[in-house]
């Protein structure tokens, strides 16, 4: 039998380049997918380039979206990045680097590519246990838009079964490091930060306390370049 395809959303950042290894060591032809949405900083892009090029990805694919002409989030707007916040006991409301509608339009598009390559399985690198309290980071919102998927495309319609693969969905952040080294991420390709200098890392942002405590949680150092080193 042929190896399935799949498309997979490839940030750059630590969780998405664990996911794609996952995919490819399950046996999947991977097409990544990425995306210039507006953010403030272009490294994540960059990573991504070499984490695909790095996994030997079949397809490459990075699309615009312009959701800085929307705004709203710290990512895409001149707001500020919140910094030295502790992830258990700090403020519990969505932070502001939540960016309206972002992953609907991420699983939108990629539903789309993957309906005219032929596949049948999207992964993308969500998590609900150690993550901001974004909304459509939620099991919940992954089933609703899986069914959606169903209902509203031609391949949904003639009898394909759509599947989203969030296998990262309730792992700890260790947890999820623990995974990668196993299946040889190379860590050092990867950037997390919402609020780069350059291509350094602040180490202050939530995204970068999540790293940092997920690899002293599993015994490792972290070999991204922080500003502090």
């Amino acid at each position: 039998m042929s190896q399935p395809q799949a498309v997979v959303l490839l940030s750059g950042g630590l969780d998405s380049t664990t996911v794609l290894a996952i995919a490819r060591s399950q046996g999947f032809i991977c097409n990544c997918l990425s995306f210039q949405y507006g953010q403030r900083q272009a490294v994540e892009l960059e990573r991504a380039r070499a984490v695909s090029a790095a996994y030997e990805a079949k397809r490459h694919l990075v699309l615009r979206i312009d959701l800085d002409a929307i705004g709203g989030s710290a990512l895409t707007d001149a707001i500020a990045v919140p910094k030295d916040r502790n992830p258990e006991t700090g403020d519990k409301d969505i932070p502001v680097t939540y960016v309206p509608g972002r992953n609907i339009l991420f699983l939108a598009h990629a539903l789309s590519w993957a309906e005219v390559i032929g596949a049948a399985d999207i992964f993308l690198g969500i998590n609900a246990v150690d993550y901001s309290g974004y909304p459509d980071c939620r099991p919940e919102f992954l089933a609703a838009f899986e069914e959606m998927a169903q209902l509203g495309t031609k391949a949904g319609s003639m009898g394909t079964r759509f599947r989203f693969h969030a296998p990262l969905m309730f792992m700890s952040k260790k947890e999820i490091i623990k995974t990668g080294i196993r299946l040889g991420v190379d860590y050092s390709l990867t950037h997390s930060c919402y609020d780069p200098v350059g291509t350094l890392a602040c180490g202050r942002c939530d995204s970068c306390r999540l790293r940092l405590r997920g690899f002293a949680e599993a015994g490792l150092k972290d070999p991204a370049a922080y500003v502090e080193d």
